[in-house]
């Protein structure tokens, strides 16, 4: 059989693709290399991440994925399906080896969601990817489990994939398979240099048994464990992710001169000499057991040189990987399965059909290339703590600000991740990034609150919280004008959103 189009790799972003190219009239096969349940990593997602999931459910008629955009909607729907509740992001700063300090000059939360029923997720993995796999098969689509393939083919008006038992014939093909999946491979596909961002690596596991750390914080915005926790170090930072089934995913990131001193290849050891070097983190992590062997990523960042042929593209996530600092990759994905469906859906056929595939996968690279600078940024600036929490307000005003006008029908306004094209936005980030050294820190922050006021829509900066940012709904009216709309506009974007 002759399909329109085979996707590789059955991630969510895999089956989700699958599914949108069937709704529009497409032949589509799925194929995984691996079997579900299967263990992968990548799991917090973000208001961004979620208000994309809820536009692509509805416009592309997918009732049975709408529900996942929100931790209220999920429990109602898929009580069995475990997930994480995050109500924002919560940072700590450390001296390793040194007594933590209490203060919130040492702190920053930031709130995603006035309340638990309208708030974010964390998606546990196992379960998620493995329920968008039966959706997809529910709708009738064609799915392969263990499907090793090895090689791909190209003609002038289709492609052969093959491997160990297994041929498939396709116009096109959608490679979801993860950095250096199987087109990069098969292909021989160049790495391409990500400049702004140090080399880093990652040591990680799934554990059971892990407390709580909300007791170092007194009266915080949220419940700071219902968040994405991370605990910043030079050179490095902790992550924590609580699921609501017993299970944290934990793990650590760092460039590779800090991986080096800590010598997280040695895996296991090091993680808990780490912990010895963090006293609270080790006391909420005193009595955990880990359900798995720990993972050692010797290189986390990768970046495809080649991103689009004439019968393939990679999905961004396959295309390319920075960090898991900020959770930048799903947004970045689902935007490039947004973009991709409508080439799909308006010049499937067409002779410019490539050329406007290449268009967006392009798109979708100078995005990576922007959260790169930020995050680049970040790592350089996480043994100053002042100026890691002034860098972050640039990615908490652009993701604030493009969730906002998204919700108010007006994504023209955002059109890319991080407002990395906007000419004055992205041009002030670039300016900050380059100054990120610079001595004078303090003026490096002053100078950030003033730029980002214009679409500021959050209070970020605000001296008097203190590095701590609840979701205030007067906050957004107060911005009205920012966004071009009125309080009545505002009053009405909060009811659908359920504020």
């Amino acid at each position: 059989m002759l399909y329109d189009i085979a996707i590789v790799g059955s991630g969510f972003a895999g089956s989700l693709m699958a599914m949108i190219c069937q709704r529009l009239g497409r032949s589509v096969i799925l194929l995984e290399r691996g079997k579900h349940p299967r263990f992968t990593i990548g799991e917090s997602s973000t208001p961004l991440t979620n208000l994309l999931l809820e536009e692509l459910a509805a416009r592309y008629d997918l009732p049975a994925i709408a529900p996942l955009a929100k931790w209220g909607t999920w429990q109602a729907s898929y009580p069995d399906v475990a997930c994480g509740l995050k109500r924002g992001f919560s940072f700590f700063h450390h001296v390793l080896g040194q007594p933590d300090v209490d203060d919130r000059e040492h702190q920053l939360l930031v709130a995603a969601s006035p309340n638990d029923r309208i708030a974010d997720t964390h998606w546990y993995r196992p379960e998620f990817d493995h329920l968008f796999v039966k959706e997809a098969q529910k709708l009738g689509i064609e799915y392969r489990e263990e499907a090793e393939l090895a090689e791909i083919s190209e003609g002038e008006e289709e492609v052969w994939l093959s491997g160990r038992g297994i041929q498939v014939r396709a116009r096109f093909v959608i490679d979801a398979s993860g950095p250096r999946g199987f087109l990069h491979r098969a292909l021989g596909l160049p790495e391409a240099a990500i400049p702004d961002m140090p080399p880093t690596r990652a040591l990680y596991s799934h554990f059971t048994g892990v407390g709580l750390y909300g007791d170092a914080v007194d009266a915080p915005p949220y419940p700071i464990d219902s968040a994405a926790v991370h605990h910043v170090f030079d050179g490095g930072w902790i992550w924590v992710l609580q699921f609501n089934n017993g299970v944290t995913s934990a793990g650590v990131a760092a460039t590779s001169e800090a991986a080096e001193r800590l010598r997280l290849q040695d895996g296991e050891s090091a993680w808990m000499n780490l912990l010895n070097l963090l006293p609270r983190v080790k006391e909420q992590f005193a009595n955990a057991r880990k359900t798995r062997p720990f993972a050692y990523v010797p290189q986390l960042s990768f970046r495809s040189g080649a991103v689009a042929g004439k019968r393939w593209v990679l999905l961004p996530s396959a295309a390319g990987f920075v960090d898991p600092l900020l959770s930048t990759g799903f947004a970045m994905t689902l935007l490039g399965v947004s973009r991709l469906s409508q080439v799909i859906e308006k010049d499937w056929g067409a002779r410019d059909f490539s050329c406007q595939v290449r268009k967006v996968a392009e798109r979708s690279d100078t995005e990576l290339l922007a959260a790169a600078r930020l995050i680049g940024s970040l790592y350089s600036s996480m043994n100053r703590f002042p100026v890691f929490v002034s860098v972050s307000l640039l990615y908490f005003a652009a993701v604030i600000y493009s969730e906002t006008v998204r919700r108010l029908g007006k994504p023209e306004m955002a059109q890319s991740f991080l407002l990395h094209d906007d000419p004055y936005f992205g041009s002030l980030c670039r300016e900050f990034y380059g100054r990120v050294n610079e001595p004078d820190s303090k003026a490096f922050c002053d100078d950030i609150v003033r730029a980002i006021e214009p679409w500021n829509l959050a209070g970020l900066g605000d001296a008097s919280r203190r590095n701590w940012y609840p979701v205030d709904a007067r906050d957004l009216f107060d911005g009205a004008a920012k966004v071009g709309a009125t309080r009545e506009e505002i009053s009405q974007l909060l009811a659908r959103a359920g504020f």
